[in-house]
């Protein structure tokens, strides 16, 4: 008999949802594509073992996997450049979706491209029509994937004429080895000038979200202010990268003193120039208004990102399952309009 017998686990699912085990889920830019609210940066998945300088191996980063599966963290993001240029952060996901091949369209998965692999000479690297093909190829090899959900040029490339770029990437979309399509580390006036000529071309070029550098300490910084203004204006979504400062928007930096081997911030030699007193002291203000309203402070700060106008989904990493289901209870927070002015007000003092 070719039917199955009804299962309630099979059937009984709502006409559309807005959410996954729990999750908001919310568009990202102008487009169709939803992806939940909080998602999962890979930078430092990978295998140490090789000297790739990951921090989270294979047998830490599937159960973050599998538990991000259950919160509904299903925005997953990596590149080819991660960790050293090993793409070992792409194998890592990999293996996890070979051995996981059921959760495939539970997941966004977004990655990158531009940044030199697979080979030493110049047209190994940037934004050709030849380096677009070839990594995202090999991008699918090490994912083990038939296509990606999103494909970011990692950084501009101002020596290929950005209509070569784009009608690459017009191909890739249309032969359904990529979804959508976003840049990173773009300026606003980039960010413009590509918005342009994918208007000429084929909506299937046009970015629907743009990575840069944003937290609530620091925010937009030279050359990528103004930004954000401009994705809200015109239906891009903006996905912050370290959202969490490097791991300041949490409670273990408070006394920089006691941070030793072990804290990213300290083992990159970061910790003087990220945690300086005025950032401390704002951290100190932040936790203090978590502590009141009964949540954490990094939660609180991929809560108040999630307020701003044109924001799209959040992507901190989580080198723990603690940290993964702290992360991911940022998800269920909404701030009320007094509590952002709070949050704003201790940013600024």
């Amino acid at each position: 008999m070719d039917h199955l017998t009804p299962r309630p686990d099979l059937y009984d699912v709502p006409f559309m949802a807005e959410e996954y085990h729990g999750m908001p889920y919310r568009l990202v830019g102008a487009s169709g594509l939803r992806a939940s609210v909080i998602g999962l940066g890979t930078w430092k998945f990978g295998y140490p073992d090789t000297g790739d300088a990951a921090r989270v191996d294979e047998r830490a980063a599937f159960p973050i996997f599998d538990r991000a599966i259950e919160l509904g963290v299903t925005f997953w993001d990596t590149a080819n450049r991660y960790n050293a240029g090993a793409g070992n952060s792409e194998r890592l996901i990999g293996r996890w979706f070979r051995a996981n091949p059921d959760q495939r369209r539970n997941v966004v998965l977004a990655t990158k491209i531009h940044g030199g692999m697979d080979g030493a000479t110049p047209n190994h690297s940037g934004l050709s029509r030849g380096n677009i093909l070839d990594a995202l190829h090999a991008s699918l090899a090490r994912l083990q994937l038939d296509y990606v959900d999103m494909l970011y040029f990692h950084r501009p490339d101002d020596t290929v004429p950005v209509e070569e770029s784009l009608e690459a990437v017009e191909d890739v979309v249309r032969q359904g080895l990529v979804r959508y399509f976003a840049v990173s580390n773009f300026s606003r006036d980039q960010l413009a000038t590509y918005l342009d000529v994918a208007s000429g071309l084929s909506r299937r070029c046009r970015p629907v979200a743009v990575q840069n550098q944003y937290d609530p300490l620091g925010r937009e910084t030279e050359p990528h202010r103004g930004v954000l203004d401009f994705c809200a204006a015109n239906g891009v979504a903006y996905i912050p990268y370290s959202p969490l400062a490097g791991g300041l928007l949490t409670s273990r930096y408070l006394d920089p003193a006691r941070a030793g081997a072990g804290d990213r911030l300290h083992d990159e030699g970061k910790l003087a120039a990220v945690a300086t007193p005025e950032r401390l002291a704002s951290v100190r203000k932040l936790v203090k208004l978590a502590e009141s309203w009964d949540i954490e402070v990094n939660q609180l700060a991929l809560a108040y990102l999630l307020t701003l106008p044109g924001m799209g989904p959040q992507i901190p990493s989580s080198s723990t399952l603690a940290q993964l289901e702290s992360n991911a209870g940022a998800g269920a927070i909404t701030l009320t309009t007094e509590q952002v002015g709070e949050v704003e007000s201790a940013l600024s003092g």
